[in-house]
């Protein structure tokens, strides 16, 4: 299975990214990221998937089953926390343009199929974790507990300030335990240019992932629109170079009955959270929140 996916090896016509679970090599999880021109309209079916419809430029409308979502969006993934909406399995769902768009739809196959829905940005939690040059934000969207409303689907999205690690201490989730459950995980990268906001080919970034037996051990420099598979092993750290803050959103699901998003650390490395308690917070974080741009 090749892991990396460097940006344009995904492409599908004027679309950036379509990775579905047999391209990957396993069963759940997918992604799709859409360009549309503004004034434009598109019709997706979903099919055995369910997904979310996650601005990453620009705001659109969004009709599914009769009802109509109108996603606020936001100018960058460096710029604000955004709007999404919920679209289940076997569904035919038209997308409108307000403006140029760029649109992610993190996918996982599923059995159940629920209604649509609209997640408002200023309910979702926008959180800080680390400290010191661990120190990233994370937007926890679509993670159990907080969005419940999907069969198998769950994703978040991370920005790490330039300079900085994260997806660390190193962790995993391939295998059912008492501290984990079995995930396949997307990683989808962004990373800004020098003004800190807009998305360039510029930048780059480190990822780093491995086995405990060292059968698998990739560490690969990523730069913006690479796609990272992660079937198995610990994964981590993802490290934004100095000057090029680091986005990325992650798609999980699996064959667990109940979504969970539970892992466990990689035992050589979890020492390294207790020595965050006498650290400060980079005060970078939280970047962004559903009004904009704070840290």
């Amino acid at each position: 299975m090749k892991l990396h996916r460097p940006h344009g090896s995904l492409r599908e016509h004027d679309d950036p990214i379509r990775l579905t679970p047999e391209d990957a090599g396993w069963t759940y999880t997918g992604l799709r990221v859409l360009t549309l021109r503004a004034g434009t309209s598109r019709t997706i079916h979903t099919g055995e998937f369910e997904a979310f419809v996650l601005p990453l430029a620009g705001a659109c409308a969004v009709r599914v089953d009769g009802m109509t979502f109108e996603l606020s969006g936001r100018d960058s993934v460096f710029t604000r926390v955004t709007d999404f909406a919920y679209v289940p399995r076997d569904a035919e769902v038209e997308l409108t343009a307000t403006g140029d768009l760029e649109l992610a739809l993190p996918m996982a196959r599923c059995t159940n199929r629920l209604a649509p829905k609209y997640g408002p940005a200023d309910q979702i939690p926008v959180d800080t974790r680390g400290a010191g040059r661990a120190t990233r934000q994370v937007t926890n969207f679509g993670v159990p507990g907080v969005w419940d409303h999907a069969d198998k689907l769950n994703a978040c999205e991370l920005i790490t300030p330039d300079g900085n690690w994260s997806s660390y201490p190193p962790h995993k989730h391939d295998t059912a335990s008492d501290c984990e459950v079995v995930n396949e995980e997307i990683y989808y990268f962004r990373i800004a240019g020098r003004d800190g906001i807009t998305p360039s080919r510029e930048g780059f970034g480190m990822h780093r992932t491995y086995t405990a037996d060292g059968t698998l051990d990739e560490n690969v420099a990523v730069r913006d629109g690479d796609v990272f598979l992660v079937p198995q092993g610990y994964h981590g750290p993802c490290i934004a170079a100095p000057g090029y803050p680091m986005y990325y959103l992650n798609v999980l699901a699996g064959p667990a009955p109940e979504r969970s998003m539970a892992f466990c650390d990689d035992p050589a490395h979890s020492w390294v959270r207790g020595s965050w308690d006498g650290e400060t917070p980079d005060p970078r974080c939280p970047v962004t929140n559903h009004e904009g741009r704070i840290g």
